[in-house]
């Protein structure tokens, strides 16, 4: 019998055949430079824990800064997503968060003034923003727990406390500070430019993943800024629950690209590397590791390919979002664990990617709400019971 080529796509199930002609056309050419000139060069980065500011002007030519406003499909977006984690998940997370929540919250959120001062930058990847809400005591529980207040004082906003784990919070132009207005007690979103007398950010170093990702930790000592910088659609925390539902969902998207990544790495490996003289992808035991990897990554595309429907319909509820983050990263860090175990002592090496990803698939475990808060929240969904609050 002769043996099949292997097949010359990871998507099995044909999600990007959903697209329109012209989305298809323009995700596979941003897929070519997205594997032709990050995925390579991210791994020097990364090891170095180094921000890539040339890459990142090359994505922006690309249009990875215009996602949240260049009017394609939640598919397009969705699978975009895919396809910059699939080559790096540190740059993937400061896509994701640039679109859908720094240029979705001032597209929708912000003033006119605001969205001309910024938009143009953003879009273009020239500015960054940090979109800073988590703080040092308080993850899960920020909504009822923010301690970083705002006053107004003389025609400007006095602000005051801490963030943490903020992402770009130490290159970017301007944060998206949330702060709980001491007048009347509601959290509220300001932006806070960085060079402001009073703010403070410093890089959080030695992570073992999303190494990229220049977080931070940013102290806010009696900053001023202008009443006007206050985001005039974020007078209460409520109004921006969509788009941290959408931001949530964002992260399965994530789970599927680097599934995705895992495989590319592991199938290259199989076939290039020789064990008692043969292949290893000749062996039963690394078959089935490629195919339950591969496996794991189409649940994963089909899940999130369905959300993508039901967002575009204006259905997707905070439930249906915490239940792909958590179902599509659970399965990401079963499917990287696999992948490292089928590199053998190699797959513990940055140098041949697999390592990289494992230390990744961790991040996106835990961020944008834990894997436990998560489950819980949709646990709250189908019992009507809360286990946290």
């Amino acid at each position: 019998m002769t043996e099949a080529p292997p097949f010359p796509e990871a998507d099995l199930m044909h999600i990007v055949d959903l697209l329109p002609a012209a989305e298809r056309a323009r995700y596979l050419e941003i897929r070519a430079f997205l594997q032709s000139t990050v995925r390579q060069a991210s791994i020097g980065y990364w090891n170095r824990e180094e921000f890539p500011f040339g890459l990142l002007a090359e994505m922006g030519k690309h249009g990875l800064g215009t996602l949240q406003t260049d009017g394609t499909s939640k598919l397009f977006k969705g699978l975009m997503y895919v396809e910059v984690a699939r080559a790096d998940v540190s740059l993937s997370a400061l896509v994701g968060i640039h679109n859908e929540l720094i240029v979705g919250m001032i597209d929708a959120l912000g003033s006119e003034e605001q969205k001309q001062r910024w938009l143009p930058g953003l879009t273009t990847f020239t500015q960054l923003g940090a979109f800073a809400l988590t703080e040092p005591e308080h993850g899960s529980d920020i909504a009822g727990g923010l301690e970083t207040s705002a006053r107004l004082e003389g025609g400007e906003w006095v602000i005051n406390g801490a963030k943490r784990w903020i992402g770009s919070g130490t290159i970017a132009d301007f944060a998206l500070v949330w702060a709980r207005d001491a007048a009347d007690g509601h959290i509220k979103g300001f932006i806070v430019e960085t060079d402001r007398p009073g703010y403070r950010a410093t890089k959080i170093a030695n992570k073992i993943g999303l190494r990229i990702m220049q977080n931070a930790d940013i102290v806010l000592d009696n900053v001023r800024i202008p009443a006007s910088n206050m985001l005039p659609g974020a007078t209460d925390f409520s109004k921006a629950n969509d788009l941290l539902r959408d931001s949530r969902a964002w992260v399965g998207w994530q789970g599927a690209g680097i599934q995705l990544a895992a495989f590319d790495v592991a199938r290259a490996y199989s076939l290039a590397r020789r064990q008692f003289g043969k292949e290893l992808a000749c062996f039963q035991l690394v078959q089935q590791q490629l195919a339950e990897i591969l496996g794991n990554a189409s649940a994963s595309l089909a899940l999130m390919a369905q959300l993508a429907r039901i967002q575009t319909d204006g259905k997707l509820e905070m439930a249906q979002a915490a239940m792909a983050k958590s179902t599509c990263t659970r399965l990401a860090r079963a499917s990287v664990a696999m992948g490292r175990s089928l590199l053998g002592g190699n797959g513990i090496s940055s140098d041949y990617e697999m390592g990289k990803l494992f230390g990744d698939a961790e991040i996106l475990y835990t961020y944008e709400g834990s894997y436990e808060i998560n489950s819980l929240i949709v646990g709250r969904a189908v019992t009507g019971k809360s286990a946290f609050v």
